[in-house]
């Protein structure tokens, strides 16, 4: 079975343009990203998908910099993008990762490969509410291939697996149960704007480590509100 993570990743965004390379700890927001994959178990290969557009030219110098595998789509049809990547790599399933998410949970999401591989489904399914900016996705191949054929709203091709979610019936699936120590969902561990990048910098001096267990953020994020509160106030974009 071969496991492949693609992460979304762009140089555009309204309120924090690129907030992919900005400076973390002695590295940068790609950086952390990229390691959390690289740890996730079962994944075979890490890639980052990004742009066409010149503005993601920086990426690409980035990737071959720092010999990441990378690919280059559609800037705004991201399903489109997730689909000629895999169609390079042929996997059997997909992992879904944004760039703007430094501390993914890679030791949660290695429990949901583990239970893609046990149970062989289309999509898993997270039951339980995560704080912002810690979940990955994962979908076979042959789910996403179909999302492609019949997710025609630009809600389904910007946001790629939401189609699942409208028509679960299409699919087979299994259910990740999200463990008590990670149900915290008013926690707000995301890169979106100038507040979210405070409030992540402040983690990052107190741990200095890429790997650093989520569990641990969390933990570390309960015990001083005065640092959670810096971006608690920031408004998720809704989906259209």
């Amino acid at each position: 079975m071969k496991i492949i993570a693609i992460i979304q990743a762009r140089m555009g965004s309204s309120r924090l343009p690129g907030k992919v390379l900005k400076p973390l700890g002695n590295v940068d927001v790609l950086t952390y990203n990229i390691e959390r994959c690289r740890a996730i178990k079962g994944i075979d290969e890490v890639i980052v998908a990004t742009s066409t557009l010149s503005q993601d030219d920086s990426i690409v110098t980035w990737c071959e910099e720092h010999q990441v595998a990378y690919f280059r789509g559609s800037e705004g049809d991201v399903l489109d993008r997730y689909v000629q990547c895999a169609k390079f790599y042929k996997p059997d399933y997909v992992m879904r990762v944004t760039s703007d998410c430094p501390f993914v949970d890679y030791e949660m999401a290695s429990e949901m490969v583990e239970l893609m591989i046990k149970e062989r489904k289309d999509i898993v399914f997270i039951k339980g509410q995560l704080p912002r900016g810690l979940a990955v996705e994962i979908i076979s191949y042959e789910a996403l291939l179909h999302i492609n054929e019949v997710g025609q709203e630009p809600r389904h091709r910007e946001h790629v697996t939401y189609y699942a979610y409208e028509f679960i019936e299409e699919f087979t699936y299994a259910t990740y149960d999200v463990p008590e120590n990670r149900n915290v969902p008013n926690l707000r561990i995301t890169l979106d704007t100038k507040e979210d990048l405070i409030m992540i910098t402040e983690v990052v001096k107190y741990f200095n480590d890429p790997l650093v267990s989520s569990v641990d953020v969390i933990k570390f994020l309960k015990e001083h509100p005065e640092i959670s509160e810096i971006n608690a106030h920031i408004e998720q974009k809704p989906v259209i």
